[in-house]
């Protein structure tokens, strides 16, 4: 049995888990004058935002487990002091079909209206769509504001909004509000993948989940804009350490904590596996909630179990296929080329999904980053036209992946790739690149893959399913805990990841709203 010791001065706060709404939690208490020890159990920081070179002599390093930046708040960025560049796309999006095909420039014009009247036959869909979003960007200016502040009421919100709209994107499912807007199939499914990308949900489910994951993904800096980081999302995580030591942080890398225990008077003592305790009277937990509590010792709660339902494809390829709508590669792949994602098609995948089949092919989003930022290519690759591709299959949940890992891996590989295979003009291993033993540059990470490698119950993305980012009416909030959306059951001891009330996709919400819960603190 390893010997225990105890650190010469305990730590005023410690942060469990080493992911990027930590890394913005300890840094904002180190700058805050907090000692700070962040405890990671892997050998590297970053969790989901880490950035590797992936294959083997190649000189490209590829964000893993995430791809674009939206939701991350530019008051973060500004107050921690990162030096990030998010740069935009010049193209929003592009949809291929049977019909036609549907472009949608970043900066909507001419262009982009001349694709929806070639699509439907006329321009009734573009003015609906234009509509659409401005009343989406009105419920955005009105949240986004509330997101680095204690939590809002309901109604603070519902009343700052027309009742139609609130209705609309908070009280009933999308898909319905989707099919009462847009009367083209494409259109919909266009809108309809912002809803399910990281949730396992039809279009018209009742829980909302898909309307809760819809408002996270369009309301980022009240724009709604994903914007790719220079660097790779590693670039995102080496930024959050940077100022994170610069300020006093101890960050501990295999360091793996094995049991929390609350202490009277708040706080917990952290137990490590090397026979380390820290005792602080704050301790945050970067980890999911359903870790967090077999930590605490706590029971399972009567809830379904989180359950990821997304499957990543990270390409290297040597050139960009072309298509069969002849429209350049580099129009095609400069936003998310949307696959297979009619909204029937969507809702369709799902209940094959749900009934323990693979959708094949599978509905799928693709993008290349280098397009927009090729720094994450060495100088030669940069030279000679390589380009990455980032695929992102929806409706894949980790159920299918839990009998046969190996074997569903390679048949949902072939299932996302086949819905790319289906609208180029050449096959794809054509245009793949081969690492430094011959081998494609091809790497596929399922639910299953995240549950073992970053401890995400599930390979669920969020930690859970996304909680509304407001109180409701009757909650009356009685700590700075309750107040900004972080407490558990055990006073000093707050959630400061995905799991938190306004946690989930890379925006580090969880760990600045955990930051400020600490220094509301009397």
């Amino acid at each position: 049995m390893p010997a225990t010791h105890e650190p010469d001065v305990d730590p005023d706060v410690v942060v469990v888990g080493g992911g990027h709404n930590a890394l913005v939690a300890a840094a904002y208490l180190a700058q805050a004058g907090r000692r700070v020890t962040l405890l990671e159990a892997r050998d590297e920081l970053g969790g989901a935002v880490a950035g590797a070179r992936l294959f083997p002599g190649v000189d490209a390093r590829v964000s893993r487990y995430s791809y674009l930046v939206s939701l991350l708040p530019a008051s973060v960025v500004a107050e921690l002091g990162l030096d990030l560049e998010l740069r935009s796309r010049r193209v929003a999006s592009y949809t291929p079909t049977q019909r036609g095909d549907l472009l949608v420039e970043r900066s909507e014009g001419a262009a982009t209206r001349a694709s929806f009247r070639a699509l439907t036959g006329g321009d009734e869909a573009y003015e609906a769509w234009r509509t659409f979003y401005d009343r989406v960007a009105e419920l955005a200016a009105v949240v986004v504001p509330t997101l680095t502040r204690p939590l809002p009421h309901a109604a603070e919100l519902r009343t700052a909004v027309p009742d139609a709209l609130w209705h609309d994107l908070v009280e009933r499912p999308v898909g319905e509000v989707l099919t009462r807007t847009f009367a083209d199939d494409a259109v919909r499914g266009v809108v309809l993948t912002d809803a399910l990308i990281g949730t396992f949900a039809r279009s018209d489910d009742a829980s909302l989940v898909q309307n809760r994951c819809f408002l996270y993904h369009l309301i980022g800096n009240g724009t709604g804009e994903w914007r790719v980081p220079v660097g790779g999302m590693g670039r995102v995580a080496d930024e959050l350490v940077r100022v994170a030591r610069a300020a006093g942080a101890d960050l501990r890398t295999g360091a793996v904590v094995t049991g929390l225990t609350p202490l009277p008077g708040g706080g917990a003592e952290v137990a490590l596996a090397d026979g380390s305790r820290f005792a602080a009277r704050h301790v945050l937990l970067g980890c999911a909630p359903a870790v967090a509590n077999g930590l605490l010792g706590s029971p399972v709660e009567p809830r379904p179990a989180p359950e990821g339902s997304q499957l990543k494809v990270n390409l290297l390829l040597r050139r960009l296929p072309r298509l069969r709508s002849g429209v350049d590669p580099a129009t095609a792949f400069a936003g998310t080329l949307h696959l297979g994602q009619s909204a029937v098609r969507l809702d369709e995948a799902y209940d094959t999904a749900a009934s323990g089949v693979l959708p094949d092919p599978l509905p799928s989003e693709v993008y290349c980053h280098t397009l927009t930022d090729p720094s994450i290519l060495g100088e030669e690759l940069r030279a000679s036209g390589h380009q990455t591709l980032t695929l992102f299959g929806v409706h894949a949940p980790a159920r299918l992946f839990r009998d046969d890992p190996a074997g569903m891996r390679d048949r949902a590989r072939d299932a996302a790739l086949r819905s790319l295979q289906a609208v180029l003009a050449e096959p794809l291993e054509d245009c793949l690149a081969t690492d430094g033993d011959g081998r494609p540059c091809i790497e596929v990470v399922t639910p299953v893959d995240l549950e073992h490698e970053l401890r995400m119950p599930g390979g669920h993305i969020f930690h859970g399913d996304l909680a509304w980012p407001w109180l409701a009416d009757g909650d009356l909030p009685r700590t700075p805990d309750e107040a900004w959306g972080v407490a558990t059951a055990h006073p000093g001891v707050l959630l400061c990841g995905s799991g938190a009330v306004r946690g989930g996709a890379v925006s580090g919400l969880g760990g600045q709203n955990a930051a400020m819960a600490v220094l509301a603190e009397v």
